[in-house]
């Protein structure tokens, strides 16, 4: 789900200050102090911070950190999730059981519905998701799961089944192969019965 997005407007608050820039990634964005004035985020994000991606991670090759470059913005009244990943995750590949450094760099925009009637608001092409579904949580604030949709975009990014294009399968072999041994031929004791019939 990745789109190139527009020209994505600076997230600038009402005294011409950006959103606060933290040193970790939030888990979640609250839109109802960010979703009218914006919020931007831009830091190094460790993919081994994200609990559904870990198992298919190399443990063979250190995951160095992706560059994360996240805004949040409103243009023509509806609410945008855009960002930008830059760097590799490492998988294993599947046929020689080596690692295998798949590319995330990709430029991602979700627009993000308060209901279907927006969807003629949005581009044809646009990926969404309706706030509704994706706001689960019961709390009075209504908090954007900032870190699991980065995640579930990662995760479409990665091949289930990562492949050098050059490799050969490995196989490791214990021990002797034992030859078969040549057995009566079954059919030996009716080709003896054919003439006496």
């Amino acid at each position: 789900m990745s789109n190139t997005p527009e020209s994505k407007p600076s997230a600038i608050l009402a005294d011409n200050k950006k959103a606060p820039v933290s040193t970790s990634m939030p888990e979640n964005i609250s839109l109802d102090k960010w979703a009218d004035t914006g919020f931007e985020w831009v830091g190094q994000v460790d993919l081994t911070s994200f609990k559904r991606l870990v198992p298919a991670l190399s443990p063979e090759h250190t995951q160095e950190k992706t560059q994360l470059d996240a805004s949040l913005y409103r243009r023509n009244n509806v609410l945008h999730l855009a960002f930008t990943l830059t760097g590799d995750v490492w998988l294993t590949c599947q046929r020689c059981l080596q690692p295998i450094a798949i590319d995330l760099s990709d430029d991602y925009n979700i627009a993000l519905l308060e209901d279907e009637s927006q969807v003629r608001l949005i581009n044809e092409e646009q990926d969404y998701l309706l706030l509704d579904e994706i706001i689960t949580d019961s709390s009075p604030e209504r908090l954007l799961p900032f870190k699991k949709l980065l995640e579930d975009e990662i995760l479409l990014k990665t091949p289930m089944a990562p492949k050098h294009d050059d490799c050969e399968m490995s196989v490791e072999q214990f021990g002797e192969i034992p030859e078969e041994e040549e057995g009566e031929n079954p059919f030996a004791a009716l080709a003896s019965l054919k003439g006496k019939l």
